[in-house]
């Protein structure tokens, strides 16, 4: 009975000495303050001392395409903000390997995600707010690759000051659902220590992406035929319009036309794939904006935004959220700037925002209903853009012309007559 009380005390000191070693704490093999206070931080639940780089011949997924379903939400989130979340924390580890993520809503998956508290049923229980925040299994069968988060935690969809960013966590989880394991580097995302990342901006370091290339190959640059969209279809409308320098951009399904406004070359127009005029952009743009007394252009791809200051030349981004935008808005639909009131005017869904570009702030009172202030304007707005004195804006197949003073509907004309149709 000693000698199993021995082996027993012998092995858990091994253990703890593991972690030490794996968070570079002085190997006693005791549980001192140091490796106490380690064990407190908010933290992933697998296990810190298997293999904490990713495992050379561990499971993985047979198929590169791989299913998922939400079994249960958190009520500290909409259904929506909790779908978002994680179709971005998929697309982090799709973006760097050959992976495809498809959501079943009934039947079986091969990743689970559930919100769950204390015991439930996996032998692995949640300890309560702090501490382990979620757990996820490698792949398999049964309970293989599904990811429990604790629902006694507070979830948000944001950086709050008090709760924990499920993006954040779900990225990490996703990494052992996929057959990774911790890693030592603290810059890494496998890394176990909970660290806020922004959905935004965030790219997946060099250690997990070789990682996770290790087990799924390298994702190809494939080639693909770009379709040249139809300008000259009578239903044609575009993504976004804006204006650089002294030519009028459209954009549409990542392709472009540009149309100089000078009156004495006005009907040359410059087309092309976006690649070749933005390569820094690869997913197609929702909106875009100038602004001429800083010779730039902003460029919106869902909650990036990019700044772009001449094309065919690489571009800087940041989070749409830095404009002061609720988390609500997920993307801006159109923008266009008035330079004569330094205002920029973001329309998302059925509302529109100002913004003040001196001070860098949204003005009070905003949002506002866009068919209150902008007569003849019914739905979303699909692109804007401000030329002369006259805002533009572009619904479906017809553009809405406006005098930005009195903000009087002008003129209605066809969306792609801007293209020679």
């Amino acid at each position: 009975m000693r000698s199993r009380s021995k082996r027993h005390a012998e092995l858990m000191k091994e253990k703890i000495r593991a972690m030490q070693h794996f968070f570079d704490l002085k190997e006693s093999g005791l549980l001192d303050q140091k490796t106490v206070n380690v064990m407190k931080e908010a933290r992933c639940g697998v296990p810190d001392v298997e293999n904490f780089s990713f495992y050379p011949g561990r499971n993985k997924w047979k198929s590169n395409t791989i299913t998922y379903r939400i079994a249960r939400y958190t009520p500290d989130l909409s259904r929506e903000e909790v779908e978002n979340s994680l179709r971005l924390a998929l697309k982090i580890w799709s973006d760097a390997a050959p992976l495809k993520f498809v959501q079943v809503n009934h039947g079986k998956a091969d990743i689970t995600f559930s919100f769950l508290s204390k015991a439930h049923g996996d032998f692995f229980p949640f300890d309560g707010p702090g501490g382990v925040l979620a757990h996820a299994f490698e792949p398999g069968e049964g309970t293989g690759g599904d990811v429990h988060f604790d629902d006694d935690e507070t979830w948000t969809a944001g950086r709050g000051r008090s709760g924990y960013n499920l993006f954040t966590v779900a990225a990490h989880e996703l990494g052992h659902s996929l057959g990774l394991s911790h890693s030592r580097d603290s810059t890494a995302l496998m890394y176990p220590k909970y660290k806020f990342i922004n959905a935004a901006t965030y790219t997946l370091p060099r250690d997990d992406t070789l990682g996770i290339q290790a087990l799924y190959g390298k994702k190809t640059k494939q080639q693909k035929t770009l379709e040249i969209p139809n300008k000259c279809d009578p239903n044609f409308s575009l993504d976004a319009v804006t204006i650089l320098g002294k030519e009028i951009i459209f954009f549409k399904n990542s392709y472009m036309w540009m149309r100089t406004t000078w009156k004495t070359y006005w009907n040359r127009l410059r087309e092309g794939p976006q690649s070749v005029f933005l390569p820094s952009i690869t997913s197609p743009v929702d909106a875009a904006y100038d602004i001429p007394s800083k010779r730039v252009l902003y460029v919106f791809t869902g909650p990036k935004y990019w700044v772009v200051q001449k094309l065919e030349s690489k571009s800087n981004y940041g989070s749409i959220y830095e404009f002061g935008f609720p988390e609500t808005v997920k993307q801006i639909d159109a923008a266009v700037h008035v330079s004569e009131w330094g205002k920029t005017y973001f329309f998302t869904g059925y509302y529109y925002f100002s913004y003040d570009e001196k001070r860098s702030v949204m003005d009070p009172g905003f949002p506002r209903k866009i068919h209150t202030d902008w007569p003849s304007i019914v739905g979303k707005v699909d692109a804007a853009f401000e030329l002369s004195g006259r805002i533009h804006l572009f619904c479906r197949s017809k553009s809405f012309i406006f005098s930005h003073q009195k903000r009087r509907l002008l003129h209605i004309m066809n969306t792609n007559a801007w293209l020679g149709c």
